[in-house]
Parts: C-alpha cells; sequence; structure tokens
C-alpha cells in the first residue's frame, strides 16, 4: 500500500476532489490497494469553500479504517478557538459556513481528535516545523501533550490560553499552558528560528531572513535532532514545493494561484492540481 501525502487544501474544495480523486484512480488502476492518504494540516480558511473540504476529508478518514488522517495546522485551531468565542473572525476567514452548519458540532468534534503530528514509513509529518532539539519520538511525544488537552474535557480552556508569542524557546521545565503552547507554536507555526532553537513569527512572506538576523528555517539548523528521518510539513507557500532526501515541503501555493500538491512517500511521485489565485499575499492574510 503507498502512502500520498497532500498539502494545505485551505479550503479548496475543488481541487482537493480532483487531487484525491487522482491518487484513487491511478493505484485502482494499477490493481494495487486503495493507498493511504495524509493531508498537511489547514485544511480550511481563506480558500472558496471550507465547510464542503473540511465534510469532504472527514468522510474520507472516517470510511478509511485509519488510512486517510491529517494532521492540524494552525488554521484548523484557528477554527476552534473562533468556534467558541475565543478569538475573533478576521476579514479573510471563510469559516463561517461550517459555524452555521446543521452538524457544527459533529465536524468540530472530528476535528479537535486529530493528531499534531504522525510518523509514517520513516516520515515525520507535522504542519508547521520541529524544533531543533527534538528527535522524532520526543515530537511525537509533545505532540501528543497538546493531543491529549484538546480530546481532554477542558479542551476549551486550552485554547483559551493557547495563543500567544511566549515563551518563544523549548526547555524541558516547561509546564502548564505555557509548556502547550510552546509546543504548538513549533508544530504549526514556525518558519524560522536562530541556532540554539528561538522561535521567530514575525516573518511570514518570505524564504529567507536577512543573515544578520542570525535566522534560518528551522530545517537548516546544524544538527537537528530530526535529521534521520523525513520531515513532511506544509505551512509555509512562500518556501513552495521542496523534495529533498530528508525534506519534504508540500504547500506550493493553493490558495495563492499555484498548486495543490500531493506526493508519494514510496517512490516520490508528484502529482499536483492547477489553482486559480484567490488570495493575495499581504501580511494580514499570509499564513497567519
Amino acid at each position: 500500500m503507498k502512502t500520498f501525502v497532500i498539502g494545505d487544501l485551505q479550503g479548496c474544495h475543488q481541487q482537493a476532489v480532483a487531487l484525491v480523486e487522482r491518487i484513487l484512480a491511478q493505484e485502482h488502476a494499477a490493481g494495487a490497494p486503495p493507498p493511504a492518504i495524509l493531508f498537511c494540516g489547514d485544511l480550511i480558511n481563506r480558500g472558496p469553500d471550507s465547510l464542503a473540504t473540511l465534510r469532504y476529508v472527514q468522510a474520507l478518514s472516517q470510511g478509511s479504517d485509519g488510512r486517510i488522517d491529517t494532521v492540524l495546522g494552525n488554521h484548523d485551531l484557528h477554527l476552534l478557538a473562533v468556534a467558541n468565542g475565543i478569538r475573533p473572525e478576521s476579514a479573510a476567514d471563510t469559516i463561517m459556513p461550517i459555524l452555521g452548519a446543521p452538524d457544527r458540532d459533529a465536524l468540530l468534534h472530528w476535528l479537535r481528535q486529530r493528531p499534531m503530528a504522525l510518523l509514517h514509513k520513516n516520515h515525520l509529518l507535522v504542519h508547521g516545523g520541529v524544533l531543533p532539539q527534538w528527535s522524532a519520538a520526543a515530537t511525537l511525544a509533545h505532540a501528543a501533550e497538546v493531543e491529549a488537552a484538546l480530546r481532554g474535557p477542558d479542551w476549551v480552556g486550552f485554547l483559551r490560553q493557547m495563543y500567544g508569542n511566549s515563551p518563544d524557546r523549548w526547555s524541558e521545565d516547561l509546564a502548564g499552558p505555557e509548556r502547550l503552547r510552546c509546543i504548538v507554536n513549533a508544530l504549526t507555526r514556525m518558519r524560522f528560528c536562530s541556532a540554539d532553537g528561538v522561535m521567530d513569527f514575525k516573518l511570514k512572506e518570505s524564504a529567507k531572513a536577512d543573515p544578520a538576523s542570525g535566522l534560518m528555517p528551522w530545517f537548516e539548523v546544524p544538527g537537528r535532532r530530526t535529521a534521520d528521518v523525513t520531515v513532511v510539513f506544509g505551512h509555509w507557500s512562500a518556501l513552495g514545493l521542496q523534495l529533498k532526501p530528508r525534506l519534504i515541503a508540500l504547500d506550493s501555493g493553493c490558495v495563492w494561484g499555484g498548486q495543490l500538491s500531493a506526493v508519494c512517500l514510496d517512490d516520490r511521485q508528484l502529482l499536483q492540481e492547477e489553482c486559480p489565485q484567490i488570495c493575495v499575499h499581504t501580511g494580514a492574510r499570509h499564513g497567519a
């Protein structure tokens, strides 16, 4: 059974359906078993049909015996926060149809049960990034801490304390809301950090940082402890599609007029759907 990973959908339902159906048809024509399909998070928001996209992935997942799943992205968490009155809706959001849908509660319940990170065929899947101090095993363990909070009885209380840019560096001594916030920020928001793992949340529309800043893409930090696995992530459309020996970046800018991309983890086959430009790059909209 092959495994395909698909980048950020962000409410682009038409492209999501087209790409998934191409994958399923291709594997069926080859006489292969139904493939596993994993999504990089940010299923919704910014694109034209967040409700249909969320319903589609939920239905795929629930009918797949575990073969189809998604990690959570920052926009997915934003939906949960807006739904509970913790964050205001922004002008660029396209999530209100979800909040007014008759199956709203079922969709939100399914969403908050999703993992923050997955390890599959020696590929570590996250939405945003992995702190250089974390091994793959540590990443999964820290992700499980957030998953427990999201699935627990006080999950709304967790969401109330989830937002903020501090602490911006990891320490095993972190506890409580600060610890969980640091984990969420790394897994769903991080793009750049310093050599010693201090996260930056200001640079959003660039793939490069000023060398004088001391910042670098998190995956370029020397000695990062996930160098022994292939890390697969989305979140960073300015970076674009990257297929490297130990790295796969899959946010190829679907809502920005780029492509929706899927990569097979077994042989690196690339499948893409062209997407019309829906959003314009601005600091307020791009990669919040």
